[in-house]
């Protein structure tokens, strides 16, 4: 196999059970490259090529590119994504954002890809409430973070063997895009109770 651009392999300590090709965050962005190799899994990185190789699992986890129908064919294993929203609400981009925008609730999911945008079936799901200090968007980001890579790894040995009961998503759910994010945003930082009460007061005076 001709070397594939921007593909990093990492390899167990030990004889390689599973191989699994890990899509999007790389080892500076998250612990789960460092838990599948743990689990004895050969792991093949990228942010952008999926290569033609065959692999038992795909995992998705910051991936910034849609993965299309003939591609998913073509693998011909589980793509496994993890969101951090509360599926079915709050597909697509700034998941946080929209979860305290919209009123809907905050949470995380794991699911199998499908050709839509995190419409496919629900493997794991949780809902996340969050404490009284954690008061920005960037907080509640890391916090959902921590707790979608905590339901990963807890869930690691039924993930690795396919022992789940995938249950098609239930309701209409909720969608954004990149450019649905309110240009008067005034960032990660700001504090949400406030900034929220001020989006949606410009909004209003937009639409009257």
């Amino acid at each position: 196999m001709k070397p594939i651009p921007n593909l990093e392999v990492f390899k167990p300590n030990s004889i390689s059970q599973k191989k699994v090709l890990f899509l999007g965050y790389g080892r500076d962005r998250t612990t789960l490259i460092d838990a599948l190799l743990s689990s004895c899994c050969e792991v093949h990185h990228s942010q952008d090529t999926i290569p033609d190789t065959k692999y038992d699992l795909v995992v998705s986890f910051g991936y910034r590119h849609l993965i299309r129908q003939p591609t998913i064919d073509n693998i011909g294993c589980p793509i496994v994504n993890l969101h951090i929203s509360y599926l079915p609400f709050n597909r697509g981009a700034h998941p946080n954002f929209w979860s305290f925008f919209d009123a809907t609730p905050a949470g995380v999911t794991i699911h199998l890809i499908d050709a839509g945008i995190d419409t496919g079936p629900i493997l794991f799901q949780e809902r996340v409430t969050f404490t009284e200090t954690e008061t920005t968007f960037a907080q509640t980001y890391e916090r959902l973070i921590n707790e979608i890579e905590a339901l990963f790894i807890r869930k690691l040995p039924e993930i690795l063997v396919g022992r789940w009961t995938a249950k098609e998503q239930i309701g209409d759910g909720t969608q954004h895009s990149l450019k649905d994010l309110p240009a008067d945003f005034a960032g990660w930082n700001s504090v949400i109770v406030d900034e929220i009460k001020r989006l949606r007061q410009i909004s209003g005076s937009n639409n009257a």
